[in-house]
């Protein structure tokens, strides 16, 4: 065990599938830990406003140190948004060099370990790469139920046993696009898509469908009711996130199992959500949600209620590590989200590799066990940013 005291804080943001905020905490023992968040306007300002706040105090108190950076942003708004998720990146940073000054993986100092690896559920968006869809380059034919079989195939032949599809991606028969409706032939081009796919891999792969907060709450309801039939691991993020009990009555109204949690806030924000058993599976963002403290705090009161935890994860190798941590210190782990399949560059941020046959072995190296590779970092660092210090 080494003694050290925080002495700078510093971060920068990069430009990949998603936007990413680095961040390292420096002491003055030579030591360094490395965490990742959220891009978002005001994300680095609140960075260096809790870094000042952390110089001088020692890496060990994590808890003390998380508790007290949500109180100092009270009148920053830190209940939700950009402050959670920069206090989410400094967390992930405090656990990486807390556990290189006690010499213990993240996942010791979380609690301990359940599991040797993080099984992984990889995004495989709508059959198509998401920059085509963006583009408009993707034809009718890509989004017919046939090609999202196609790519289920292929993914299962690539190792993974667990995907996750865009259920809301073509929108042909959405009409208005406005009014959140789905009338049935909609709801039937959907259902033939979950069929198809249901055909072709069958228990080969558990396959979750996402819908992006898209539908009213009867449109929910019957689409949910509509795929009762098919094996699907998880429906999630059909109705807007605001209103809780319209998530609650979809909850209750099918017997497929229904998953949100993405867009919710640390504890507080997904309490209520536990407490009426509104949500079948719960889907915390760790890098923007509060961090990895709070995420197993919550998986702890998911645990009351026998609810499992997915992790969604659109990070970069590293933060996408720290969650894998998080998924060995909990006991009602499912997944976590791989993103970046169709990113050739996303495995270049970190010198280690990470996931290895639709998993990621959980390091016991100190710390989060990963290395960011400055190099990668530069090629993508957004314009004006300024590249970290070495560790």
């Amino acid at each position: 065990m080494t003694d050290a005291t925080i002495t700078d804080v510093q971060a920068t943001q990069v430009e990949g599938e998603f936007s990413w905020t680095f961040l390292r905490i420096y002491t003055d023992a030579g030591l360094t830990g490395t965490g990742e968040c959220y891009w978002g306007p005001g994300v680095k300002d609140v960075v260096d406003f809790l870094g000042e706040w952390l110089e001088g105090e020692d890496p060990r108190d994590v808890d003390r140190l998380c508790r007290g950076m949500f109180e100092r942003t009270q009148h920053l708004g830190s209940l939700a948004g950009a402050t959670v998720s920069a206090v989410s990146g400094l967390d992930i940073a405090l656990y990486d060099l807390a556990g290189k000054v006690t010499d213990q993986p993240a996942h010791r100092l979380l609690g301990g370990k359940y599991r040797d690896e993080a099984r992984v559920y990889v995004d495989c968006h709508a059959g198509v790469h998401q920059d085509e869809a963006k583009s408009g380059e993707a034809s009718a034919d890509d989004y017919a139920p046939a090609a999202y079989a196609d790519a289920a195939e292929a993914a299962v032949a690539e190792g993974y046993d667990a995907l996750k599809f865009d259920l809301d991606a073509d929108r042909r028969y959405e009409g208005d696009g406005q009014n959140r409706h789905l009338d049935g032939q909609a709801i039937d081009f959907k259902r033939r898509i979950v069929e198809a796919i249901d055909e072709r891999v069958g228990y080969d792969a558990n396959v979750a469908y996402d819908c992006h907060w898209s539908y009213d709450r009867d449109s929910a309801v019957r689409l949910a009711s509509a795929i009762e039939p098919y094996d699907v691991w998880w429906l999630e993020d059909v109705v807007p996130p605001e209103n809780l009990h319209v998530q609650r009555e979809l909850t209750r109204a099918t017997d497929t199992t229904i998953c949100t949690g993405e867009n919710l806030y640390r504890s507080h924000g997904v309490r209520q959500l536990i407490d009426e058993q509104a949500v079948d599976v719960l889907q915390p963002d760790m890098p923007k949600f509060g961090g990895m403290r709070e995420t197993v705090k919550v998986a702890g009161m998911a645990d009351d209620y026998y609810i499992p935890v997915a992790l969604h994860n659109v990070s970069s190798p590293l933060g996408t590590m720290a969650g894998a941590h998080v998924a060995a210190a909990i006991p009602n782990y499912l997944a976590i989200e791989y993103h970046g399949r169709n990113d050739p560059e996303w495995a270049e941020f970190v010198e280690e590799s990470v996931i290895e046959d639709g998993a990621i072995p959980v390091p016991d190296d100190p710390g989060l066990g990963v290395t960011l590779d400055l190099d990668a970092v530069a090629a993508r660092m957004a314009d004006g940013e300024t590249l970290l210090d070495p560790a």
